[in-house]
């Protein structure tokens, strides 16, 4: 039997310390503390022995739980990579969902991949970026052989789940439906389907 393709674990981080309803996205709030380090004790008992590349989202939330694992797998060597980072809510930022006006959330999900959401970030422009490192991590697995782990977002699991079904295509509000990991929960995805959609650049 040929082997299994190599694994793209997608781990999110433990539940932030911030209070529900309110808009986080880029915003740097810790995590709770112990619910990281349970969620590295049960990542480190479930990786493979040996991993092609790792990396992690700059924000505090992801690089707690890099920390914390690492502390469990000295042999892991993290990246920081920007681009695995949640999406950038612009002016929008630590404020209650509630109070963003219903005319502003109505424009983002008219134009829902090409609009920016508070002035921040456009989902195609994430997706993009989420791309050349799906492109990234296939490549270290073809180099190195193995897994490859993220640290990351829900934002992010999604992006690379709906580059592994549709590619290229821009998605609209209703069809931005794929789960992600509940906080300090993961999902693995075969990454040489992962990386197809780093074929065509988001436009």
């Amino acid at each position: 039997m040929p082997p299994a393709p190599p694994q793209l674990w997608l781990v999110r981080h433990a539940r932030p310390l911030i209070d529900a309803g309110i808009c986080y996205g880029r915003h740097d709030v810790p995590a709770d503390a112990d619910a990281t380090h349970a969620c590295a004790a049960r990542l480190q008992a479930a990786l493979p022995g040996r991993l092609a590349g790792a990396a992690t989202s700059p924000l505090r939330r992801c690089e707690q739980l890099a920390q914390a694992l690492q502390a469990l797998r000295p042999d892991l060597a993290f990246e920081t990579d920007h681009r695995l980072a949640e999406l950038d809510f612009g002016t929008w930022e630590n404020r209650a969902w509630a109070h963003i006006p219903r005319a502003d959330i109505d424009a983002w999900t008219a134009d829902f991949a090409r609009h920016h959401p508070g002035g921040g970030e456009a989902l195609t422009d994430m997706l993009a970026r989420v791309q050349a490192a799906l492109a990234q991590a296939a490549q270290q697995a073809l180099e190195h052989g193995g897994d490859v782990l993220w640290i990351t977002h829900a934002g992010v699991a999604r992006c690379v789940q709906w580059l592994q079904q549709h590619g290229a295509v821009a998605p609209l509000s209703h069809e931005w439906t794929a789960p992600a990991p509940g906080y300090g929960e993961w999902l693995r995805v075969p990454l040489a389907l992962a990386g197809t959609g780093a074929k065509h650049l988001i436009s």
